[in-house]
């Protein structure tokens, strides 16, 4: 089975090697082909990987091309984990975003609009090239935003594109081992948008255990979201959200944090992960040494702004832990190319599952995952307060889409000002235009 990475210079394509050098099943991946625009990125992280390989008899093989149509052509899985724009693009979202007061963090508010902006063109050429070149092929979407990236390739490919993150499995998971769960015995009642969602339940053997988290307050401030959120507003909830969501329940302590901050999240990551890639230009450098390395300094610093403005304080040991993304994209491989029913959170069209959304949009909701795909599981009605915040994101998305299709430039206005952490007209048009400014492939927009 031959899975093409897109995005194949990314630093976080070992991680999902790693994974699949694990697995030793019948059907497994064998070949492994990884495409990037960037040739020496390519280079050293295929270094990377043929270290990680050493001793490994039955590793799968990897081979490298700048050539998307050949990247694609034949292949049975396409993992999407491209950067439009790279982390200098990253960087630019926030400067621009911040220099309005406005929070400019990748996938959420003005930064997350003009990623998408930017994204979106290209994901729909790639969704094309997948259907014309592999139309068996199944895509697997890392791309952020990662909601918005899936429905918009959703548009040609259907159900045959899904969309992943690691956020929901890892509050799930530690929610679990705090109670002293087993994560693989839970079944997390979780829904939303990607990046936009809430934990409302851990169900164990037909008993929801999340009322006895939520019911302790020493419990419930000793974990990642507990230390973000702090317990009062969690039992307000009466759910834990993800910990993106802070970044609308703070909002105001949020940007403060981002704009004390000496470099913004994108600009730190831009310059480690030069440091690494210079590193691996000269060949004697022990390739997966240095980027263990690396990953493990850029974990440790995950949402630094934000547990910043909260108080939080360093991140937690087993927070660190690997088992995130990369698992989640093997499970949803494995249930699909070996009939193996299993249960993941993943981005899929909504059919009936949230009511407040029309059938076509792509939520963040438990699916079951079998040959046929991923099928959403019916859920309980958001709240009020939850609905309203994912209604009003999903329009935003919309207008994105609109402003793409239509290379619309009042579109674009009309998402920014309807962000709900935008919060002016006259930001969201300065917004545009700085956008614009930074960067040339949003010159479509007129």
């Amino acid at each position: 089975m031959r899975l093409t990475i897109l995005g194949g210079g990314g630093f976080r394509v070992p991680l999902v090697y790693r994974a699949l050098l694990a697995d030793h099943e019948e059907g497994r991946v064998t070949d492994v082909v990884l495409h990037d625009v960037d040739a020496g990125r390519l280079d050293a992280i295929a270094r990377v990987l043929a270290e990680q390989a050493a001793g490994v008899p039955d590793a799968p093989a990897v081979r490298v091309t700048t050539d998307l149509d050949e990247a694609l052509s034949g292949t049975d899985f396409v993992f999407s984990a491209i950067r439009v724009g790279g982390l200098e693009g990253r960087a630019a979202d926030e400067r621009v975003a911040l220099a309005e007061g406005v929070l400019g963090q990748e996938t959420v508010g003005a930064g997350g609009i003009a990623y998408g902006l930017r994204t979106v063109p290209v994901a729909l050429d790639i969704a094309r090239r997948v259907a014309r070149l592999a139309p068996e092929a199944w895509v697997i979407n890392f791309t952020n935003p990662a909601g918005l990236v899936t429905e918009a390739m959703s548009r040609h490919l259907g159900d045959r594109v899904i969309g992943i993150c690691d956020s929901p499995v890892g509050l799930a998971r530690r929610v679990a081992r705090l109670l002293g769960v087993e994560p693989g015995r839970a079944w997390a009642d979780y829904a939303g948008l990607n990046h936009l969602g809430w934990l409302r339940g851990l169900w164990v053997d037909g008993r929801d255990e999340l009322p006895r988290l939520l019911a302790d307050r020493d419990l419930l401030e000793s974990f990642e979201e507990g230390k973000l959120f702090g317990a009062d507003w969690l039992q307000s909830l009466g759910a834990i959200p993800n910990e993106y969501l802070h970044y609308y329940y703070f909002n105001r302590d949020a940007v403060a944090a981002y704009q004390r901050a000496e470099r913004t999240r994108g600009a730190f990551l831009r310059d480690q992960q030069a440091r690494f890639y210079q590193a691996l230009s000269g060949p004697d450098a022990p390739a997966f040494r240095t980027w263990d390395a690396t990953r493990a300094d850029r974990e440790a610093t995950y949402m630094a702004a934000s547990r910043e403005a909260a108080g939080a304080g360093e991140r937690a040991e087993e927070d660190l832990e690997s088992g995130g993304y990369e698992q989640v994209a093997l499970a949803l491989m494995r249930a699909v190319a070996r009939d193996e029913r299993t249960t993941l959170i993943l981005n899929v069209r909504n059919r009936t599952t949230l009511s407040v959304l029309d059938e076509d949009a792509v939520v963040e909701v438990p699916c079951v995952v079998d040959a046929s795909g991923a099928h959403p599981v019916s859920v309980d009605p958001l709240p009020g307060h939850a609905a309203g915040l994912v209604c009003a994101v999903k329009a935003v998305e919309r207008e994105v889409l609109t402003a793409v299709e239509d290379r619309s430039r009042a579109a674009a206005v009309k998402a920014f000002a309807l962000h709900p952490l935008v919060d002016s007209v006259t930001v969201a048009h300065r917004l545009t235009t700085a956008y614009q400014q930074a960067h040339p492939a949003l010159a479509y927009l007129t």
